[in-house]
């Protein structure tokens, strides 16, 4: 369990800013994982192309020839 799951799990009987003085941990990092913790982490598009690409050659392509493939539809991308 990480510190900011622990405080997460403790802050209706205690404060939150005595948790995190005690754990040592600034309440502003605790609130900005509290606040990434819903959100979904979106998959960059480069990597959807690359995936994609590699369906469409039914998984035989290497990472040059991906790579190719990937940077003739305009994305800036290394082996």
């Amino acid at each position: 369990m990480s510190v900011y799951q622990h405080i997460a799990r403790q802050r209706a009987r205690v404060p939150v800013r005595q948790l995190c003085q005690v754990l040592r941990v600034a309440p502003a990092a605790y609130y900005a994982w509290r606040r990434q913790q819903g959100r979904p982490v979106a998959e960059p598009s480069w990597q959807v192309a690359v995936r994609e690409a590699f369906a469409h050659h039914s998984q035989r392509y290497g990472t040059r020839r991906l790579r190719v493939e990937v940077q003739a539809q305009g994305y800036t991308v290394g082996r």
